[in-house]
């Protein structure tokens, strides 16, 4: 009995911590980078970067009532391989799911490389100029954004309660110190700014307050920033430790994605409420900016420091998230016999799947070193944008279509049970999400690049193909030895 139990993963997670899982997987380099290093990679959306925000926040809420609602039907682990392989095709939902294990595995090593910067900023404000000198070099930065990801494979190894203990207080951390920029930015205005401007480098500055609205522009801008709703789908890989899940899985999602919805569109109208856009602008085409970089000329040192610490903590919390996230998807394909079935392995103590935990980590290194030789930490968010649209895209139409595909398991839907709802919802998510990607492969294919591996899509197309070729083998080897394999898949996994 005992062997038995030690082989399952084991509902502990509340409200509260899927909630978290969300929120930080969500909060972190979109918030402090993205908003503002935008000027750069979409030059000329000058002033509409949050009309642009509010615009991709339409698909992002679409696909995430389409997550809710089939979460609530397929409490899981492995959330959209898991949806679409039971309410559309197994063969998708492993496209579905491996274009997203791919974007945020990638996004992992990013996120950790682009953090060790914002640890130079705060040890240099700190006065601590030698080790600041020291995070700059190369081999150094690679060196502790491995450490950071593996830490926090051992943290999410540990179990439950070890994760929520790191994550809660980091997230609540985060918040706190995130208000100081909101409140700050609210505070002063751009007559501030330029007279700080003035005085600590002795520049002046024309302000320019009209440009030219270009709406290729304005929708390329708002397709790249859909990237800042991404991360609440995180919230469903963990469909196999969470209590209660048919209501607090949905219920986290939604909580996730309009809380962090708020604070990223209040965080970032306070930046700019004190900075001008096109001096947001002009530096981010010779530089790499943050809010806190932006705000340091208007704070006391000491509030630049939080803010600081704040935008790193923001950072940091999103890598435990995001490895269960990515290591919940391969424990659910290795449960379908997709994946070998060692990494699908439950660690006898702590009941989590270590072994996807492990490989997860490894791919994350593999995105630091690829963010370290690229040179272009954009790529990689090029790439979690492509994936992620495409699963989203794949999430709605699997709402579209379960009902005939599976309807035992459309049965089992406990939100937003009205079919002719349903149907809205998915329609109007397959409608602007198709928009969106076609914009952001346009944008994509069209951009000038030293080199073709470069461009996020056809690395895309190229990972797609190859997890094409893992399926097809897979599948001719479940098909030998399975004699109702299409019936296995319209159940859910046994837990």
């Amino acid at each position: 009995m005992t062997q038995l139990k030690n082989k399952k993963l084991t509902r502990k997670m509340g409200l509260l911590a899927l909630t978290a899982t969300g929120v930080c997987s969500m909060l972190g380099a979109s918030i402090n980078v993205v908003p503002f290093m935008i000027q750069r990679n979409v030059p000329g959306i000058g002033p509409y970067v949050l009309s642009a925000f509010v615009f991709a926040a339409v698909p992002a809420i679409l696909a995430a009532l389409a997550y809710s609602i089939l979460a609530s039907a397929m409490p899981r682990a492995g959330g959209s391989y898991i949806y679409a392989s039971r309410g559309l095709n197994p063969y998708l939902g492993f496209v579905a799911s491996f274009s997203q294990w791919f974007g945020l595995s990638i996004v992992i090593g990013v996120i950790a490389y682009i953090t060790i910067p914002f640890i130079r900023d705060v040890t240099l404000n700190l006065g601590w100029e030698t080790l600041s000198a020291s995070l700059e070099v190369g081999w150094i930065r690679v060196g502790l954004a491995l450490f950071l990801i593996w830490t926090f494979v051992w943290v999410n190894i540990r179990g439950v309660k070890s994760y929520e203990r790191i994550l809660l207080p980091m997230m609540f951390l985060m918040f706190a110190l995130g208000g100081i920029v909101i409140i700050a930015g609210f505070s002063y205005d751009t007559n501030d700014f330029l007279r700080a401007l003035k005085e600590k480098e002795n520049r002046d500055f024309s302000v320019i307050t009209d440009i030219a609205f270009d709406w290729r522009i304005f929708f390329s801008a708002a397709a790249l920033l859909f990237s800042s709703f991404i991360g609440f789908d995180s919230i469903a890989q963990a469909g196999g430790e969470a209590k209660n899940p048919t209501k607090s899985i949905p219920t986290a999602i939604l909580l996730a994605i309009l809380g962090v919805g708020v604070f990223y569109f209040l965080f970032a109208s306070a930046v700019y409420h004190t900075v001008p856009w096109s001096f947001v602008a002009s530096e981010a085409m010779e530089y790499d900016i943050t809010a806190p970089g932006l705000l340091s000329y208007v704070l006391p040192s000491y509030l630049g420091i939080a803010i600081l610490v704040g935008a790193a903590i923001a950072l940091i919390n999103d890598l435990p998230a995001m490895l269960l996230s990515v290591s919940r998807l391969m424990f659910a394909w290795a449960k379908d016999g997709i994946f070998p079935s060692s990494i699908s392995k439950i660690h006898p103590k702590n009941h989590t799947p270590y072994m996807a935990l492990l490989v997860a980590g490894v791919i994350a290194s593999i995105g630091v070193l690829g963010s370290h030789f690229a040179g272009d930490f954009f790529l990689g968010i090029d790439i979690m944008v492509t994936s992620m649209m495409v699963n989203f895209l794949l999430m709605c139409i699997t709402l579209l279509s379960i009902n005939k595909v599976n309807p035992a398991m459309a049965k089992n839907i406990a939100i937003i049970k009205n079919r002719k709802l349903q149907l809205g919802i998915g329609w109007l998510g397959v409608i602007t999400l198709i928009a969106f990607l076609s914009i952001h492969l346009y944008k994509d294919l069209t951009t000038e690049t030293e080199a073709w591996y470069f461009h996020s899509t056809p690395v895309w197309l190229i990972v797609m193909g190859l997890a094409s070729l893992v399926f097809t083998y897979k599948w001719r080897k479940l098909t030998k030895s399975k004699i109702n394999l299409s019936e296995q898949f319209l159940k859910l996994p046994e837990e």
